[in-house]
């Protein structure tokens, strides 16, 4: 059975203050949980300290972004040593908001996924349609070619090592998720195709679902047997919120 992953995108939220209160706050909440991974991704500008407040802990940190030079002239980017060297495991690649909102392209996703991986980090591949999109029934040929593009430069030896993130667009911020079988139907053909591309290593990946996840909202999608966990935006901003739903994944999972 593949370990169920929560991860928590703060986005462009919380001062150091705020995120070291959160951070304690959830480590009382969750420190120590078993059957179930957390990861927590911070702004960069917390990053550091956050990772001090986590060491120790059972829960993981990530980044929000990263490029795909390990250094160079790149003003305003961050490279994955870097990363590596404040503590940082994950990292979510291709968020719908720097795909449609900064412009970030396929090419450029499939580069920082390569990337993340060569050195030492997961990466959290983001992939997921706009409402435009759906209504022209063209979810799957833009989640294929997203997935496609995203894991070009993966091996098969790093397959497990990968996490897919499947985030509707439209779902996004207005809290009105996808169906919990839509998102099973959804992941299960990613892990389709990731079958076509990998073979049986595709088995261990680990699909999410995301866009409005809730403490209300979460039981629905973690019930699904191909949806291994979610990626949690402004639910994860509450301690108390991010733990219901971490226990709600981890109670899905071990429910008979």
């Amino acid at each position: 059975m593949r370990t169920p992953l929560v991860a928590g995108n703060w986005k462009m939220h919380l001062r150091v203050r705020e995120a070291l209160d959160l951070v304690g706050a959830l480590r009382q909440a969750l420190d120590g949980l078993a059957g179930v991974e957390v990861v927590v991704c911070p702004p960069f500008t917390a990053l550091a300290d956050v990772g001090r407040a986590l060491a120790g802990s059972t829960i993981g940190l990530g980044a929000q972004n990263v490029h795909w030079a390990p250094q160079g002239p790149f003003t305003g980017e961050i490279a994955a040593p870097m990363l590596r060297e404040v503590g940082c495991t994950h990292v979510i690649v291709g968020h719908s908001e720097r795909r449609h909102g900064l412009g970030e392209t396929d090419a450029m996703v499939q580069r920082k996924v390569a990337a993340a991986l060569a050195h030492g980090l997961v990466p959290i591949l983001c992939v997921g349609e706009t409402l435009a999109e759906r209504e022209a029934g063209r979810t799957e040929d833009v989640l294929a070619a997203q997935l496609g593009a995203g894991v070009a430069d993966v091996g098969a030896a790093d397959a497990a090592r990968l996490v897919v993130a499947y985030e509707p667009v439209w779902a996004i911020g207005i809290g009105r998720p996808a169906t919990g079988a839509e998102a099973n139907r959804v992941a299960g053909l990613l892990r389709t195709w990731l079958g076509e591309r990998f073979g049986a290593a595709a088995a261990t990946v680990r699909v999410l679902y995301g866009g409005s996840v809730t403490p209300e909202t979460v039981g629905e999608f973690a019930a699904q047997p191909q949806v291994d966990g979610a990626l949690v935006g402004g639910a994860s901003l509450q301690a108390e919120a991010f733990a219901s739903i971490v226990r709600a994944v981890l109670g899905a999972r071990v429910a008979p």
